[in-house]
Parts: C-alpha cells; sequence; structure tokens
C-alpha cells in the first residue's frame, strides 16, 4: 500500500481532530479542562437518593465506573494526538470508537447525576411547565410516558440508555435508546438520560431490574430536565 495514503496534509490532521473533539464534546454541562475531563463533584451525598438507589451503589457507579471513563477517555485523547503528530492516520481512526464509548461515558454519567435529585431537593413526583406540556403533547399523559419509558428501558439487550429527547427539527420531545455509551448528538437535545448497564442497579436490586426502573423516578430532577428544554 503507498505509504502517500497515510501522509497527512494539515488540513486532514485538523480534520480530524475536530470530528474527534466533536464527538466527545459535551451536549450538556459536563467537565473537561484544557482538553482533559475531569470527575464532576455530585451536588448530593452517595445516600441522598435512598431508598430508591443505594449510597452503596453511588458512590461505586460514581467513583469507580464514571472514573473508568474519565481516564480511559484522557488516555485515548493522548493517544490520538501523538497519532495525529505522526500523521499515522489509521492509528487515529482505529481510536475513535474509543473515544466514542469513553467520552460518550463521561457525558452520559455526568448527565445522569444531574438527572437525580433526593426527594427533599425536589426529586420525584411529576414535571410541570414546558416539561409536562412537552410530554402530553407527545404521549397524552405523565402516565402513559412513563410506562412507555419503562418499556424502553426494559427491551434494551445488553448495556445501553433511555432518553427523553428533544427533536431539534420537529420540536417535539420523543422517546430513544441507545446501546452502550453511545451520547446523544446529532438531530436531538438529551433532556432525561437513565442508564440500564447492570452496574447502575445490580447490587441493590439483582435480576430484579424492572424495580430499578420504578423506583428510579422518585428521585428524577424534573427542574434540570426544565432547564435542557429549549
Amino acid at each position: 500500500m503507498s505509504a502517500t495514503l497515510f501522509r497527512t496534509s494539515t488540513a486532514a490532521r485538523s480534520a480530524l481532530k475536530a470530528g474527534a473533539a466533536k464527538r466527545a464534546a459535551s451536549v450538556a454541562t459536563t467537565s473537561f479542562v484544557r482538553g482533559k475531563a475531569t470527575l464532576p463533584d455530585l451536588p448530593y451525598d452517595y445516600g441522598a437518593l435512598e431508598p430508591a438507589i443505594s449510597g452503596k451503589i453511588m458512590e461505586l457507579h460514581h467513583k469507580n465506573h464514571h472514573q473508568t471513563y474519565v481516564n480511559s477517555y484522557n488516555a485515548a485523547s493522548e493517544q490520538i494526538a501523538a497519532a495525529e503528530q505522526k500523521g499515522d492516520i489509521q492509528a487515529a481512526i482505529a481510536l475513535q470508537p474509543v473515544i466514542n464509548f469513553h467520552g460518550g461515558g463521561h457525558i452520559n454519567h455526568t448527565l445522569f447525576w444531574e438527572n437525580l435529585a433526593p426527594s427533599k431537593n425536589g426529586g420525584g413526583g411529576e414535571p410541570t411547565g414546558n416539561v409536562k406540556s412537552a410530554i402530553e403533547s407527545s404521549y397524552g399523559d405523565f402516565s402513559n410516558f412513563k410506562t412507555k419509558f419503562n418499556a424502553a428501558l426494559a427491551g434494551i439487550q445488553g448495556s445501553g440508555w433511555a432518553w427523553l429527547v428533544k427533536n431539534n427539527e420537529t420540536g417535539h420531545v420523543e422517546i430513544r435508546t441507545y446501546a452502550n455509551q453511545d451520547p446523544v448528538v446529532g438531530k436531538y437535545t438529551p433532556l432525561l438520560g437513565i442508564d440500564a448497564w447492570e452496574h447502575a442497579y445490580y447490587l441493590q436490586y439483582q435480576n430484579r431490574k424492572a424495580e430499578y426502573f420504578g423506583a428510579v423516578w422518585d428521585v428524577v430532577n424534573w427542574k434540570a430536565v426544565e432547564g435542557r428544554l429549549k
């Protein structure tokens, strides 16, 4: 294979770098400092979401799992930068799935922590205002929406997320599922995401994930959802 095929121009390197940045860019309030991701602090104690989500799960989920996504994203970013400096397009392309997975994991979990709030701080209940109106416009009423959302969660095979998103082309809200750590990008804005990975519930609920899907609504932060709905 000709070596010229992998000889990059300045424009090519810039385009590759821009593509990687877009895939790992924050779609809401995430924590990237000077090009590196950092683990965000939680606005509540680990045990504050009990009994819906145990403090032990929250601690492991945040300190261990989320930190791994942060570390792995940063490591892959450094490797891509090194590949670009060498003009090694093959190596940079090979790292894109790693950026997508761990960068997506960081973005998704940062949004997830913001999606939750202790009941004493307004977590749970039903949405009001624009979120209530948007949900009713698409799903009739909140009860029907919650039933469909939980069905979407239950239908995820393996690991993934269910999201309430805003379709920026139609202006309507929709329920969408994403595999693994794929982030919500493109024409959709993420409003509310629920983690369906086993690490989000298994220590507490074991194989009774439907119970977790039911309990998590008791700590949903509708104020955060309202803030993302533009």
